[in-house]
Order: structure tokens, then sequence, then C-alpha cells
């Protein structure tokens, strides 16, 4: 099974955060604009603003790390954290106590243990917040060959000084991100459709949870129900294409399906990408990771809620079989596609998976996650997620659990107007537009992927652009995956 990295081991506490620390440590002091370091600064006899040399302590996502030198004689600081890091929370959002607790992490790097201190009292959310960005500070990117000797490892084990609160749903999203994160770094000589669907069977068997359970279909059962597009985007590659299921049973009654992209690897097919665009095409199925890892949240958080995955995973390939521009591949509610670019493949298995589980489930909600369209990133970047939606409540849920979450999502347009531009001389739909004055990349997507999700309440998440991060930041290399709307949709799914 692939190795997720481990999540720090968190404790709440009553005690004084220098009651909580440990000789060794870091001790993480967070304050606000004209905050001062109060009763820490007087146990080690410091104005730790002037030692930090500079006065915009308590500025967001501004940190001062301050290393205290060693004594010859007596030793002031005995038994004291060596390592303080005096870390900003501006006006004490959620995105900044987030960003907070990513600094604060980063900063304890290299030691056994992180004390912290939040200055003042948190709600909930706002713990849950910091909580999050603690824990996200220990992911590291996956590296085959000789270790990284320079590389510092994440600090094990973090006490947060404050009143004890629930925080199962924040480390279980924390968690979920760091599987669809590891999954979607996997690269594609050891990934492809059958290795990933062996990984969620061992993924779900590893929870051990009876309420949770996997399914995985292969190439003749694809072929025996007719679902054509899996079986087309697939048919080039040297491994069968498979549709996964995983669920968690956590309520009765009608479950909210989530579908999600699983291409492995995408040449184009035959409208073949260009080198540089391939590059990154490892974390195509970033939408499939984001789905398995929701639902494995959702199961560890125990949110009581009725959940289907559904992941078409096949590798966009080139052989003897592949297909081809210009065919017409049946879908499985009967719906024929004309192809005029095979590099559109995920919208291809997206539309057999929405058909089938709409027939299979008869959801309640159904929702799919897609790194889509490179329309989607020249539009919002890599900082938002673009959103469509059959239904304006639909929308505004997710959009509110987006920002919770400090993964923002956009909603765009449906553009009825645009809907004609799908229209085929030789079948009932074309997967591009057909009008060169339609440019709009995503929303055309949008609009062919919701003519499977027929009359149910859908929603589109393209994560093209925050699926994949830009250049490296503190948190994450160049061009890593991001595992971007884990944790908005495990808070959609608990706000519901």
């Amino acid at each position: 099974m692939v190795h997720v990295p481990a999540l720090p081991d968190l404790t709440i506490a009553r005690e004084e955060p220098l009651d909580c620390a440990r000789d060794g440590g870091t001790l993480a002091v967070l304050l606000a604009p004209g905050d001062d370091a109060g009763t820490i600064a007087e146990a080690y006899g410091l104005d730790l603003a002037v030692v930090a040399r500079d006065r915009s302590v308590g500025a967001a996502r501004t940190s001062h790390t301050i290393h205290l030198p060693p004594f010859l004689g007596d030793d002031p600081w005995a038994g004291r954290p060596r390592t303080i890091a005096l870390v900003g929370i501006g006006d004490g959002g959620p995105a900044e106590l987030r960003d907070a607790g990513l600094a604060a992490g980063r900063a304890a790097r290299g030691t056994p243990h992180l004390a912290v201190a939040p200055g003042r009292a948190l709600d909930p959310g706002r713990t849950a917040a910091l909580v999050e960005g603690l824990l996200l500070s220990a992911y590291r990117m996956p590296r085959r060959g000789v270790p990284d000797e320079d590389a510092k490892a994440p600090c094990p084990a973090i006490t947060l000084s404050g009143e004890p609160t629930e925080l199962d749903r924040a480390r279980a999203a924390v968690w979920g991100t760091f599987v669809a994160r590891t999954l979607a770094a996997t690269p594609s000589n050891e990934k492809n459709p059958g290795w990933l669907a062996e990984q969620v069977v061992a993924l779900v068997a590893a929870e051990d949870d009876p309420r949770l359970t996997a399914e995985v279909h292969d190439q003749a059962w694809l072929e025996e129900h007719g679902l054509g597009a899996i079986l087309a985007v697939g048919g080039g590659s040297a491994t069968p294409p498979r549709l996964v299921t995983v669920r968690h049973r956590g309520a009765e009654g009608a479950p909210t399906v989530l579908v999600g992209k699983g291409i492995t690897f995408d040449t184009g097919g035959l409208s073949l990408k260009p080198r540089e665009g391939m590059v990154t095409m490892k974390t195509d199925m970033s939408g499939a990771a984001v789905v398995l890892a929701t639902v494995l949240a959702a199961a560890r958080a125990a949110l009581p809620v009725h959940l289907v995955g559904v992941l078409p995973l096949a590798e966009n390939a080139i052989g003897a079989a592949s297909y081809r521009p210009g065919d017409v591949v049946r879908t499985f509610d009967g719906t024929t596609v004309e192809v005029r670019n095979t590099d559109a493949e995920g919208r291809m298995v997206l539309a057999d998976a929405l058909a089938w589980a709409r027939a299979e489930y008869r959801p309640r909600v159904l929702l799919d996650v897609a790194t889509l369209t490179g329309a989607a990133t020249l539009g919002l970047g890599r900082g938002h997620g673009a959103l469509f939606a059959s239904d304006d409540h639909l929308a505004a849920t997710l959009a509110d659990a987006g920002a919770r979450a400090g993964e923002p999502l956009w909603p765009m347009p449906l553009v009825e107007d645009y809907r004609d531009s799908l229209r085929s001389p030789v079948a009932d739909l074309v997967h591009i537009a057909t009008d060169d004055r339609v440019r709009a990349g995503a929303v055309v997507a949008a609009l062919f992927l919701q003519h499977f999700a027929g009359d149910t309440p859908w929603a589109h998440l393209d994560i093209a652009g925050p699926g994949r991060s830009g250049s490296a930041t503190p948190e994450l290399g160049n061009q890593a995956p991001t595992g971007f709307a884990v944790r908005a949709l495990v808070d959609w799914l608990a706000s519901a």
C-alpha cells in the first residue's frame, strides 16, 4: 500500500505553553499587531520583538524565528525551548490562523516538539483552522532514490494550549489531503489503473471500518455494462481501465455521490500533447484521488452521511486500439458522442461515470471533481477552483465550505447560449465546442457533463488550476499536487 505521511501527534492542553514545552523543542507564540509576548517574554527575560529586530511582529503571514544561544555557566533558560517562533496572525481570521499554523510547524522542523501559544481565546472554527495549518506543515513530497540529507524532518509532536475542542474532523480532512497528494505524486511508471484500484482496496481495508467498502469493476464488466467512453479512452493503454467505487454508510437513505476523474497519465492520445504539457500529467487523476480521500476522511470523522465515490480510471495512451478524432462513442446512457479531440478525455470518462452513478444509486446530489480544462486555469489562476452547479443553493453551500476550508471555489455560469456549440451533425453530442466564437472551454465542458447528470442536483469542480502548485512554496514543491478540495468537501458534507 502507498505510504501516506503520518500526522503529528497533536494534544490540546490547558497548561501554559511553557509548562507544555520540552527541552530541545520549539515554542511558537501567535501574535496580532500590537501584541507583545507577555509572560513568554518575561520568562525568558527578553524583549522578543527587539530580538527579532523587526517591528512588523504580528502582521499576517510573517514569522520570526529566534535561536537562543547556549550558556557556558548557569543557564537561565535550562529546560526551555531554545527555538522561539513569533508568528503573526493579523486579524486572527481562519485563513490567517491556518497560515500561522503552517509557519509554526515549519519553524519546528528538525525539533522533537512544538508548543503553541495562541495568545488569545479562539472559537472552535478558528482553532480548527489553526490545527489544519499545524498538521499540514508535516507533509513532505514523496521522494525516490537517495534521501535528501538536508531536509529536516517534520516535528512529530505538537501541544496547543487552550480549551479542549473536538478536532477529529480537522485531523481527518488533513489526513485525506495527504492521501490525495501522495497518490497524485506517484509517478506513472508505478501508477496505472490497476495499481490505483489496488490502492483503493488497500486503503479501505486499512481503515478496518465495517461502514467503509470498496468494489473494483474490470474491463469485462465495463464492456458488459456498456461504459463505452471509459473503454474508448483506455483502449490505447497496455493497462485496461477500471471503474472503482468506495462507499461510507454513515446514514440511511439516498447517497451523495462524488465522481472523480482518474486519468493515471495523459499523453493526449492521438491528439498528442506537447512534451512540456505532459510532464505533470501523472497528476491528472487528482479528481479521483480527491474523491477517494474525501470518502475515507468522512469515514474517519464518522460523518453521518451516506457517501459514494465513483472513480473512472484509465490511461490515455497511444496504441493500435486508441480512439480517434472523428470516432462516435456510445456512453452508458445511450448518448452518442462525436470525438473531436482525444485530449478532451476527462469529460468522456466522467460522462460514463456520471450516467452510471445516476442510474445505479439514484443520488440526492451528484458532484464531480476533475483537473479538467486549461481554460479554468487561465480564467482563475491557481488560487481558485471553478464551480459549476445546476442549483444555486448547492453552489452557495459549496462556495461557503470552500471559503471556510481555505480552498476557494468560484461560481461560474452555465451559459445556455453556448449549449448549441455541443451539437454534432453525426451524433447526439460533440464533446468540445464546434463554434469558433465560443471559446469558454471550462463552461462548455461543464455543459457537456451536465447532460449526463440529468435532473439530479449536480455540481462540477474544475480544479485544473489549484490542483497543482505553481512555483515552489515553503509547503510544496514546484508543480506539486495539492489535494485541493478534500477539506472543502469534508466541510460541505459535515455542514449539509
